[in-house]
């Protein structure tokens, strides 16, 4: 078992300037973001594995929370497997696009999008089977332990946590910026508090957790089912042009992933990690 949580101190919390600046760099590419910036080939493939863990863990019909939905991708995703979704996302504009999505495809009745930042499920008062995020939401949580406790208070007892969490050590990462001398850029995930992340010439403010460290939030309230790499042997998703020209190569290290990525060590590097709790 992992050791018990305590706050994080105030003063490495983030603050309302950097929350903003985290919504505005999210809303500036919420028009792109199904393409090649958020929903690439390899995006998708870590993706497929959470939509999976997520199936496998609920029930059949299940009521569902998606924390940090983005265009809603997600979200459509398990309505169309017949679940209820609450989709909730900080960034407005993202929202939208996941009211947008929902109406094309019919499913305006499955899934409920609300604007809602990750320190505002207090807000939220309904009941979940399962609660997910996907792609690092919780990595911009300002308190992870008031998120652990807002999670076990929306979900039914034995309800489960199914979350994407960007990992502090990535191989990839760190060989391919130490290999082109940028340092600095390699060693940005051994950051202590929120690091400042470029996008689309904004700021998002990130903390970067071993699995063990973000369970730690957790342990009181939720017991750790399993965890598993994501993207260890596959490059990371912004690496996705050494995929495209070497696809059957990069396939077989997928393959590696998926036999290699929940065993002991291994599962606490890799790209983003999935984590499963349960309510206890």
């Amino acid at each position: 078992m992992m050791g018990q949580a305590s706050r994080r101190p105030p003063e490495a919390s983030l603050n309302d300037a950097q929350l903003l600046d985290t919504q505005r760099a999210f809303d500036s590419v919420a028009e792109d973001y199904d393409g090649p910036r958020g929903n690439n080939e390899l995006i998708q493939r870590m993706r497929t594995t959470l939509w999976d863990t997520v199936c496998r863990e609920v029930s059949p019909g299940s009521q569902l929370l998606d924390i940090g939905c983005g265009t809603g991708l997600d979200a459509i995703e398990f309505a169309r497997r017949g679940h209820q979704v609450i989709a909730t996302d900080w960034s407005p504009a993202m929202i939208g696009r996941t009211r947008s999505r929902a109406a094309v495809a019919g499913l305006e009745s499955h899934v409920v999008a609300m604007h809602l930042g990750v320190q505002q499920l207090d807000q939220l008062h309904e009941e979940f089977d399962g609660i997910y995020s996907n792609f690092g939401p919780l990595n911009c949580a300002p308190d992870l332990r008031g998120v652990a406790e807002e999670c076990a208070r929306l979900l039914k007892p034995g309800g489960k946590l199914v979350f994407s969490v960007i990992g502090r050590i990535c191989p990839w990462e760190l060989g391919h910026y130490a290999l082109r001398g940028r340092f600095r850029r390699a060693s940005v995930r051994g950051t202590r508090g929120p690091a400042a992340v470029g996008m689309n010439k904004h700021t998002i403010w990130t903390y970067y957790y071993l699995p063990r460290e973000f369970y730690r939030a957790f342990a009181p309230l939720f017991s750790l089912e399993s965890y598993r790499a994501l993207s260890l042997f596959m490059p990371p998703p912004y690496l996705v042009d050494y995929y495209r020209k070497r696809r059957p190569w990069y396939e077989r290290l997928g393959r590696l992933d998926d036999r290699m990525g929940a065993l002991p060590l291994l599962r606490d590097m890799g790209d983003h990690f999935l984590i499963v709790m349960r309510r206890r």
